[in-house]
This record gives structure tokens, C-alpha cells and sequence, in this order.
């Protein structure tokens, strides 16, 4: 890990900096994996997997069978905590459901706007390190409350061609249409072209690594919407003096432990919470399953001194993190200076894992420093607002003069005539 104290405002660019990658040799790779799976179709797709995945797949397609084999496979335990996390997430989602508001903006002249669902929305589903069921629910929950019609659902299956159960159990209690086993740009690929199995989308959404991003962002190519740009998770964390440690670098490792690409960055403006934090962070990450992943993180990530929380501020809406999280005391006088962060979490027990899994909030959010200009996947995500328009006879009496004036000053005479035909009847 790097350490740095009271960095100068001029060497910050640098510092934000995120790991890349050779993006040559990767977007050759995604324009080779769609042209395979254009002509071959399923074949690809099962080729692939071998490939990639080291899975034999006779088939793409998840079976009935195979979905109701998943719920026995998986605890009750585990199954009273997806339900739980489903609620959690159906609640604060709901909420987002716009009242339609009609608004007169002229006499005579009534506007408005009304939400239509995206018809068929692909999710990608990471399945290989780590099985990511519940980012089946941060998906699939607000398409359905959205009411898209077709929830297609692609993640990479093990060496025996087998799905997580949990993924399985917590996409059949959340309505999706149809599972499919493969994984990667080639899934990505199968849902923006279609395949025999595999429906053509218009929308396709969830996080993945730098193949995966890259994929979402080929298939534009091809007019098919992606939610945004997520790759490799990252998280900022912000301390002051009143922060625990132990907890802070709990949070660091918790992103850290995602992969080898993921980044954490650490602030603070106190010289012993840093020693401490990077002590818990050795401590800890010697215990964590996937220590190897982590280590690698935080090669990549950086602990830093500030010299307030103000700058401390500054600097991260510059880096703009996917995760940000304010160990701090006063967090509420600091919330109006944050501008550009996916998620935020406030105060010392508001642990990111809570938004990862179950307090309500989306996870799938953008990384990248794509903060600055994209927002998480909420339930507008899945929908298309249509405005709409009514024009009573007195309405385009009043406003017809304004529209006459405007068209022919742009030479547009047909516009104008659109309106003065009905003036003179």
C-alpha cells in the first residue's frame, strides 16, 4: 500500500489515478468474442464456456428443474435473509415511483410525463470468484416494480455446469423470465445480439470485471442501452479522530477482498487512526479467505494524511468513489459539499456491506470516477419517461402566435403552417 502525508493540491491528479488496463488488446478480444457469437450462436456460447470457465454446458438454458433443485440446496437461513434483503430493497425502490403531475404551463396548454417500463432488460450476474446473488436483487426488484415485461438473467456457470443455487433461488423469488448459463463479454454479447436461446434485449445492466465493462460498451453498437460503465469495485473512506479503526479497515477490506483490480482509499486527518487503521488492516486481511485478492488491492490503493476534512472532501470529489464513507463525527455538516460519490455512508456503524446487501439502497453503481456524471441503478433505470402534451382550440389560440414567429425565424415554414391552418379554421 501507499502512504502519503499532506499531498500538494497539484500532485491529487495523480493520485486519483485508477489501475488500467491494456485496452487495445481487450476491445480486439470483445469485437472477436461478438462476431463468434453472432455466427454460432448457443455453439459459442458453450464453446466459451469451455474456454473461459473450464465448464461443460451441454446447453445454455436453466432448467425448471434445476430452480426448484437450487431451493433445497441453500439454507433456510440464507433464504429468511435474501427475503429480508428483498423487502429492504422493494421498499426503498417503490418509493421512487413518481405521482403524475399535470402541469397547465399556459392556459389552455396541459403537460405532463409518465414512466413506461424498458420491455426487455438483460442482467449480468458475476459468478465466478464470487456468485453475486444478490445483485440478482438489486436488478431484478426494480425491474419488476418497474413492470419490464422480460427479465433475462446471464451468469457463468462452474466446471460442471452448474449455477449457484442462491443465484437461482433469489432470481426465481424475483421474478426473472429466463436463466442462462455463460458468463463474461460472450454473455454480454449473446444479450445485445440474440442467439437461439437467448432473447435479444434493449437494456442490459450489472457490474463486472474490465472484459465485462467492456463488453456493455461495445454493445452500444448495436443500439442496446447499458445502465453505466461498472467494473472493478472501489470505496474512499473519510476519518477524523472519532473513527474506529478496526472498522475502517474492515470497510477497506471489504472491497479490497472483491479482486485484484478493486481500490481503496483511505483519508484522514489524524496521524494515530492512520497507523492504527493500516495495523488492523495486516491484522485482519491474514484471516480473510480471499487474502490473495486483497493483498493485490492494496497494492493498488492509497493511505493518505489530509490536512482537514474540508480537503478531505475536495479530494474525493475529484476521485469520485463508487463507495464513500464518512467516518466521522459531524457527517451532517459535510453532506452538502459532497458531489460526486455512487453511495454514501454516514457515520461510524454505517458499514458499506449494509448497501451491498440489505438496508434498501442499489449496489450496482458507477465506478471509474463515472460518479461525476452517472447515477446507481434506481428504479428510472428501468423505465422511459414520455412526455405528453394536450392542446385545447383557445390553448393554441394563445400560444400560436409565439410558435408562428419562432418556425420562420428558423425557416421552417411547414412548422408555421402546422399552426396556422388550425388558427383559421
Amino acid at each position: 500500500m501507499k502512504i502519503y502525508r499532506y499531498p500538494q493540491q497539484e500532485t491529487w491528479a495523480d493520485l486519483v489515478k485508477r489501475p488500467t488496463f491494456e485496452q487495445n488488446e481487450i476491445s480486439e478480444l470483445i469485437a472477436e468474442i461478438f462476431k463468434e457469437v453472432e455466427i454460432k450462436g448457443d455453439q459459442a456460447l458453450i464453446e466459451f464456456n469451455k474456454k473461459f470457465d473450464k465448464a461443460e454446458t451441454e446447453n445454455i438454458s436453466v432448467t425448471d428443474a434445476e430452480i426448484e433443485k437450487a431451493e433445497s440446496q441453500i439454507s433456510d437461513e440464507l433464504k429468511m435473509a435474501i427475503q429480508e434483503a428483498k423487502e429492504n430493497i422493494s421498499k426503498f425502490h417503490t418509493s421512487q415511483v413518481p405521482e403524475i403531475e399535470k402541469v397547465e404551463t399556459t392556459k389552455g396548454v396541459v403537460c405532463w410525463r409518465e414512466n413506461r417500463a424498458v420491455e426487455k432488460v438483460g442482467i449480468y450476474i458475476p459468478g465466478g470468484t464470487a456468485p453475486l446473488f444478490s445483485t440478482v436483487l438489486m436488478l431484478a426488484v426494480p425491474a419488476n416494480l418497474a413492470g419490464c415485461e422480460e427479465i433475462v438473467l446471464c451468469t457463468p456457470p462452474d466446471k460442471n455446469g452448474n449455477v449457484n443455487p442462491a443465484i437461482l433461488y433469489a432470481a426465481k423469488l424475483c421474478g426473472v423470465s429466463k436463466i442462462f448459463k455463460t458468463g463474461g463479454a460472450q454473455a454480454v454479447a449473446a444479450m445485445a445480439l440474440g442467439t437461439e436461446s437467448i432473447p435479444q434485449v434493449y437494456k442490459i445492466f450489472g457490474p463486472g470485471n474490465q472484459f465485462v465493462v467492456a463488453a456493455k460498451e461495445y454493445a452500444q453498437r448495436y443500439g442496446i442501452a447499458i445502465d453505466m460503465p461498472a467494473g472493478p469495485s472501489e470505496v474512499l473512506v473519510i476519518a477524523d479522530e472519532e473513527a474506529v479503526p478496526e472498522f475502517c479497515a474492515a470497510d477497506l477490506l471489504s472491497q479490497a477482498e472483491h479482486g485484484s483490480d478493486s481500490q481503496v482509499i483511505f483519508l484522514t486527518t489524524n496521524l494515530k487512526v492512520l497507523n492504527e487503521t493500516i495495523e488492523s488492516v495486516q491484522q485482519q486481511v491474514k484471516n480473510l479467505p480471499r487474502n490473495e485478492f486483497a493483498n493485490q488491492s492494496l497494492e493498488n490503493s492509497s493511505f493518505i494524511v489530509m490536512n482537514s476534512l474540508e480537503e478531505a472532501v475536495e479530494f474525493s470529489n475529484l476521485y469520485a468513489p463508487e463507495h464513500l464513507i464518512l467516518a466521522i463525527n459531524n457527517f451532517e455538516k459535510y453532506i452538502p459539499m459532497i458531489q460526486n460519490a455512487g453511495s454514501v455512508f454516514l457515520g461510524n456503524y454505517s458499514c458499506e456491506s449494509a448497501g451491498d446487501y440489505a438496508s434498501g439502497t442499489n449496489h450496482t453503481l458507477p465506478t471509474n470516477a463515472y460518479a461525476r456524471n452517472y447515477s446507481g441503478v434506481s428504479l428510472d433505470s428501468f423505465v422511459k419517461k414520455i412526455t405528453f402534451q394536450h392542446l385545447s382550440r383557445e390553448g393554441l389560440q394563445d400560444l400560436g402566435k409565439t410558435i408562428e414567429v419562432m418556425a420562420e425565424a428558423e425557416g421552417l415554414f411547414a412548422h408555421k403552417n402546422a399552426v396556422s391552418i388550425r388558427l383559421k379554421k
